[in-house]
């Protein structure tokens, strides 16, 4: 299990912000430029935790000591259930440098899309 993994099963929003590299760059699945900066992603993981309700990991793919593993996971936003990955690489210190998320089915995409702007406020 990763650091990350258990990080965010324990619901330890600084501990899992802390595992990004400084210059991490965070794909959306929402908007088209990545978020680049652990300034700029900590406040959209710190809303996620708010927005997702009942998230689980329930599969994780790769990792073992590699670069790149994938972080399966399922979770509600509303009355929309949706499954979706994080695509998380590690630099060679081990932060994660690049986080990408992806998200479905779209209706599910589009209420995340909707919650998560009105939590950050726009």
């Amino acid at each position: 299990m990763t650091t990350f993994r258990a990080a965010v099963e324990r619901g330890d929003i600084d501990a899992a912000v802390a595992l990004l590299a400084e210059d991490v760059a965070f794909s959306s699945p929402v908007v088209h430029t990545p978020y680049r900066g652990r300034d700029a992603v900590a406040p959209i993981l710190r809303a996620v935790f708010t927005v997702f309700e009942d998230f689980r990991y329930v599969d994780e793919i790769g990792g073992g000591g590699g670069e790149d593993h994938v972080l399966v996971f399922r979770a509600r936003v509303g009355d929309r259930e949706l499954e979706g990955i994080d695509l998380l690489h590690h630099d060679a210190s081990g932060a994660i440098d690049r986080l990408t998320v992806m998200i479905r089915p779209l209706s599910a995409l589009q209420a995340v899309a909707t919650t998560m702007r009105e939590e950050l406020g726009g």
